[in-house]
This record gives C-alpha cells, structure tokens and sequence, in this order.
C-alpha cells in the first residue's frame, strides 16, 4: 500500500489558498455589517479545513468560504472514484490502479447575496495529487463564474475582462478556452440554459510546470476581487421589489439542481466521505420553485432566461 508523501507543493498551494481565503472575507467584509464565522474541523482519514460563513448579512445572504487539505490512503470503493479522475491524466494507469494515496489542497466559495440586483458568484482554485507505487500524477484546477438575477451586461463584461486579464498572464489562448469549458461545464442540460454568465473554468492542468500554474491560481485569486466586489459595491444599495425577491429565489433553484445533480466537487466530496456541512455551503438559505412557470414576456425575467440559452460573448 503506497503511503502518502506530499510534495512541497501541496504546503505551498495550502498557504496560498488559505491567503486567498482572508483576502476574499476580508474584502467582503468591508462591504457588510457582519463578519464571516470560521469553523475549524479535521478529516477522520487525514487532514482538515476551515469553513468561514457569513449568514444574514445587510448584503450577503449567505456566503461560504472554506480551505481544506485532505490526505490519506485510497483503497476499495474509493478507488473507483477516483479512477474518474486519473482517466483525464493517466489512461494508461486506470486498469492497474487497485491501491494508490492522494493529497488535495483549495479553496471554494459561493456567495449568494440578499439583493437580486447583485449576482450570485462562485469561485475555487485546487491543487491535487495522487501517488500509486510507480507514479506521482498532479493536477491544478479552479475558475470562477457569476449568476446574475437580472442581467446587467456592464457587470458581466467587467468580469469576463478582469479574469481575461489573469488569463492573459498564462497565455492568449487560455481565456477563450477556459471561457468555452465554463460555459460547457456550467449548464444545465435538463433544462436547456447555462448556470449563469459564465467566467473561467480550467481543470487537469499539468502542461506545464507546477510553478506556472501555481503562479497563475495566485494571479487568479486576486482576479476574483477584482471582478466581483465592484459588481456588489455597485448593486447593493438598489431597491428591489417583491417581485424581484421571488425571482431571485425562483432562480437559486437552478443553483441547487446545478450543484446537487452535476457539480463534480460536490459529488466527489460526498463520494469520498468528505464533511458534509462544508460541501453543501454553497446551497443558499432560502430557494423556492415554481411548477410550470415562465418569465412574461418581453420582461427583463425573460431577458436573462433568453440569455442563458445562448452563451453570450462577453470581452
């Protein structure tokens, strides 16, 4: 049985997304009357993390920030599930893989605002590893993207342009890439509309060296500021309607059945025995679902459904 030993960048990746963490609450927090709660906790297995939550804020409804790094050894059920993922790296690997150890650092976040006037947001940045007794495999993944209420086509290209930019830093071709696999990966098949506006998603990147992508989930982090807190700085303070409330909560229905039935984090946490509380924070407090219903016409409930079921080219 292989026994886990981390690279050096497992702790480097760690502190970086612990750092990113405090940025992002602490920069949210200026914007709130409350503070994120941290809770600490520790995986049975090996390893831990700290969840920070703020909920019932004068602006954040309910928002999750949470880091953790697991380690451990793999064998019987979980191997399967993780034969998933080698299969993007390694396919030559998969049918030998019986008895293997892993190491995953990152953060993940999702904010869900009280006013319908400010998106939705998401955002995580991750580094895995995986060791069996001939092979050491690693990967970065992360992204971020936004769920607006009511389409406001400035905020979507600020934050489409601001993670163009951190894209830039890799390469020019990473941003219209990374545009297209979010766009692909956040949707809804069932119901024909993507998640949101979209933004970057990148996984299993191994191309280049570590540092590289180490460097650029950095470049990310600080991205994600940038892009998402003038977007609530701006909103916050509008006044909205009844109305507007209930189709807010109508459409934090789409994010639930998003995350519950597709979203690979969420599954792949449960799978793996990981702390329930903290992979379900992304799901907002209230939600609610119609039977049947659809926006009237020529409203601006319309305009983004419309908008959703055709991707839009932002920058």
């Amino acid at each position: 049985m292989p026994t886990f030993k981390p690279s050096p960048m497992l702790d480097q990746m760690h502190n970086l997304v612990t750092e990113i963490q405090s940025n992002i609450c602490t920069a949210l927090e200026t914007l709130d009357s409350k503070k994120f709660h941290t809770d600490t906790w520790q995986r049975p297995g090996g390893g831990g993390g700290a969840t920070r939550v703020l909920e019932e804020g004068s602006v954040i409804e309910k928002g999750g920030v949470n880091v953790s790094k697991v380690y451990g050894d793999l064998s019987g059920q979980e191997i399967e599930m993780f034969k998933t993922l080698v299969a993007r790296v390694a396919p030559e690997i998969v049918d030998q893989l019986t008895h293997a150890s892993f190491g995953a650092t990152g953060v993940s976040l999702v904010i869900h605002p009280l006013n319908p006037n400010v998106p939705t947001t998401h955002a995580n940045y991750r580094y895995f590893e995986l060791n069996t007794e001939k092979d050491h495999l690693w990967w970065f993944g992360g992204g971020a993207d936004l769920t607006p209420y009511y389409l406001n086509e400035a905020d979507a290209i600020h934050f489409h342009q601001k993670h163009k930019e951190a894209c830039d830093t890799l390469s020019q071709t990473a941003y219209p890439s990374f545009k297209q696999e979010c766009d692909q990966y956040f949707y809804l098949p069932h119901r024909g509309e993507t998640r949101g506006v979209g933004g970057i998603f990148f996984d299993y990147l191994r191309q280049e060296s570590k540092e590289t992508y180490f460097q650029f989930a950095k470049t990310c982090g600080q991205a994600f500021i940038d892009a998402y807190v003038p977007i609530v700085s701006k909103n916050r303070d509008m006044s909205f309607t009844h109305q507007q409330r209930e189709w807010q909560l109508y459409r934090r229905g789409r994010y639930v059945e998003f995350n519950l039935l597709y979203d690979r984090g969420t599954l792949f946490g449960i799978k793996t025995n990981g702390r329930t509380e903290s992979i379900l924070m992304s799901l907002p407090n209230i939600v609610s679902w119609k039977y049947n219903y659809h926006p009237e016409a020529g409203s601006a409930e319309e305009k983004l459904t419309q908008c959703l079921q055709n991707p839009q080219k932002w920058v």
